[in-house]
């Protein structure tokens, strides 16, 4: 099964969320109804990015990476802001 490690965005908090899933439709209309608690106060999320990932270890090593520099400063990094 593929994963993907994606990177959402709030405009109602300004606030980044990362994550990591094999579903990615499904995890993004989860964050937009309610269906994740903790991202439910910023609905609606837009996707800004997504990274193809080969199994699920790698996607949490990656999304694990991401958020110890800060998603923000991550995508600044590469360019994707």
């Amino acid at each position: 099964m593929n994963y993907v490690v994606y990177i959402l965005f709030s405009a109602v908090l300004q606030k980044y969320y990362v994550g990591q899933t094999g579903d990615l439709e499904r995890r993004i209309h989860d964050h937009n109804t309610g269906k994740a608690n903790f991202t439910s106060k910023g609905i609606p999320w837009q996707l800004i990015h997504h990274f193809p990932c080969a199994d699920r270890s790698e996607a949490i090593q990656l999304e694990t990476s991401i958020k110890k520099r800060g998603i923000k400063r991550y995508l600044q990094d590469r360019n994707i802001l």
